[in-house]
């Protein structure tokens, strides 16, 4: 019996939120074209062309799991925002890793002092953001010079085909199996963004528990009306 057909008493239900967590590891990675250049930097490691990267890409696009993959292989320490640690002396002791470099609060001049602190140490430093450094409104002439010399990598639009390996492991992530006629109806008329298919997985997962029946095509329609009417 297909997970999907999991039973659930009919009448309507508040399902509980057990915080589905994604799997983060290499062998879980989806590669397709969109986010093979940003796979091979990950892998390339530490055979970097320059010691700092920078991945960019729009919201669910793969950042963060391709982040998690490297910061495991390289012990790389997290800057986080407001976090005790020097970030600058965390640099010096190993590889470092800087999430959504455009929304942080880290100030410019302490990220300037981390990359020369991480290439006078022979370490490694790894970038996220959503927009390409020069978009990023950087007011330091000497960081924006660093920030020209790393290697930037983007990933790309989702192709249809990285959309439905999408679909599929975060269904799986949830325990759950979709056919592939089901992976395609979605698909074919979803906003094109991996955001959009979190939150298409997350709303089939919670109405089909809190009705009681298994994920369908119409429960798909269903929640893909909502999000288009949502603006979603």
């Amino acid at each position: 019996m297909s997970l999907t057909d999991r039973k659930t008493p009919r009448a309507q239900q508040l399902p509980l939120s057990f915080g589905h967590e994604p799997a983060t590891g290499r062998d879980d990675l989806v590669i397709s074209d969109p986010v093979s250049a940003a796979a091979s930097i990950v892998d390339r490691w530490p055979d970097w062309p320059s010691p700092v990267v920078i991945i960019t890409g729009p919201p669910g696009s793969g950042k963060s799991h391709l982040a998690e993959v490297w910061r495991r292989a390289s012990a790389a320490a997290q800057i986080m925002d407001g976090g005790s640690a020097d970030p600058v002396l965390l640099a010096e002791q190993g590889a470092v890793l800087l999430e959504d470099a455009d929304r942080s609060a880290l100030d410019e001049t302490t990220l300037f002092h981390v990359i020369n602190a991480v290439k006078s140490h022979g370490t490694s430093l790894m970038i996220t953001a959503r927009a390409w450094p020069s978009a990023w409104n950087v007011r330091l002439p000497d960081l924006a010079s660093r920030l020209k010399a790393a290697t930037v990598v983007e990933i790309g639009a989702p192709d249809d085909a990285l959309l439905t390996q999408i679909l599929f492991k975060l269904f799986a992530d949830r325990q759950l199996l979709i056919d592939e006629k089901l992976a395609a109806y979605i698909v074919s008329r979803m906003e094109r963004s991996l955001d959009a298919a979190q939150q298409i997985v997350d709303r089939l997962d919670r109405l089909a528990l809190a009705r009681g029946v298994k994920i369908s095509r119409t429960l798909a329609g269903e929640i893909l009306n909502e999000m288009s009417a949502d603006g979603c």
